[in-house]
């Protein structure tokens, strides 16, 4: 009898491939059609962030920061003037916090948009994904409104916000949800429940609660596997504890708990759970100014601090060091998706080389949350 060699072939997958979005790189080792490993290799989009806002100011970075996450900008906005307030002691009028939130929630359903269309797309099915954008476009009209932005935002400043909700956009905004929530089952019909892709999904990549953790894995990818962990409800800060809403976690329904599955069904969930938010804010919202007086040359006293707030991809830090000038002596931020990228490495032995689109895309990685 003959024994049957096979020879390992070792595989570029991006960043030119179309499922990793011009900015991601894999090099596969695989013996066919069955990945030993998928190692990632990034730096395609580094651009020295946290270095720039030492050499900026602190009023000056705010743009910057929508550059960390350029998918979900509102939450790097706001991280960043959490930091700068609370090294100052700055408090934020209550209606510049309702506004931070608005605006914030609506970012993440936007986010969670791309998220869920851009999945469904990378593994095939593109119809999906044209409802997806649609309604993130109108999201996007409703957050143009606010600052004349549809992708990098700038609507933040340290000490609120830049500008209050225009005359009816609070209407249109209610109106959209009413829209929003009957479409999202929508999309659930479409694409959510069906049989091919939910095969596709189930038991694909499965994180045990003991891996998220020592893996530091955050926000959807975290809860996916049944760990209930959110900021918003955990380490309460802005008006969050003012609402009531629910913490989605994955519980292994359609296969293994923390499958793609389950990583893909907790951001459909949490869409869900940001309407309710944005429903009560926008219903009692309360009068009075959006923006702190700040000093336009701003310099906090010396010291550090850290902060923390949950964006689109999780649980967002920001630490600051300040040496009493106005311009911050370090920072340095801390993302869900560098974690994210992390465990890919391990999760890819045994896989299809199919499966490491599904996979990418279950984990929700975007390029700059991992260069900065």
């Amino acid at each position: 009898m003959s024994t049957l060699h096979t020879e390992e072939m070792t595989l570029n997958m991006g960043p030119q491939h179309p499922s990793t979005h011009g900015v991601l790189r894999f090099v596969v080792r695989a013996d066919g059609e069955v990945m030993r490993e998928a190692i990632p290799d990034v730096g395609y989009l580094h651009r020295s962030i946290e270095k720039i806002a030492e050499k900026v100011g602190y009023h000056g970075f705010m743009p910057y920061t929508d550059r960390v996450d350029y998918v979900c900008a509102m939450f790097t906005n706001q991280g960043w003037g959490m930091a700068c307030e609370k090294l100052a002691g700055i408090e934020v009028p209550h209606r510049g916090e309702y506004c931070r939130v608005i605006a914030a929630e609506f970012n993440r359903i936007a986010s969670h948009l791309l998220s869920v269309g851009a999945m469904a797309m990378d593994i095939g099915a593109v119809t999906p994904f044209t409802h997806a954008i649609r309604e993130r476009e109108m999201i996007n009209d409703l957050i143009e409104e606010l600052c004349g932005a549809r992708l990098t935002f700038n609507y933040m400043r340290i000490g609120g916000v830049a500008w209050d909700l225009p005359p009816g956009w609070r209407e249109k905004a209610l109106a959209y949800l009413d829209h929003f929530d009957p479409i999202l089952e929508e999309y659930n019909a479409l694409i959510s429940w069906n049989k091919i892709y939910v095969e596709r999904l189930a038991n694909v990549g499965v994180i045990t609660p003991v891996e998220a953790i020592n893996y530091n894995l955050v926000g959807p990818n975290l809860r996916a596997c049944g760990i209930k962990w959110d900021i918003r409800k955990d380490i309460p800060y802005s008006v969050y504890p003012e609402f009531e809403f629910d913490v989605p976690v994955g519980d292994g329904h359609w296969g293994k708990l923390g499958d793609s599955m389950d990583r893909y069904v907790v951001r459909i969930r949490e869409m869900a759970e940001s309407s309710k938010i944005l429903r009560q804010a926008l219903q009692k919202i309360p009068g009075g100014p959006v923006l702190a007086k700040v000093a336009r040359n701003f310099k906090p006293p010396k010291g550090e601090c850290q902060i923390r707030l949950e964006s689109g991809r999780g649980d967002m830090g920001w630490y600051v060091v300040s040496d009493g000038t106005g311009y911050p002596w370090r920072v340095h931020v801390r993302t869900g998706s560098f974690a994210a990228m992390g465990i890919i490495q391990k999760l890819s032995a045994g896989l299809m080389i199919a499966d490491l689109v599904t996979l990418i895309a279950s984990l929700d990685v975007i390029a700059p949350e991992i260069d900065r």
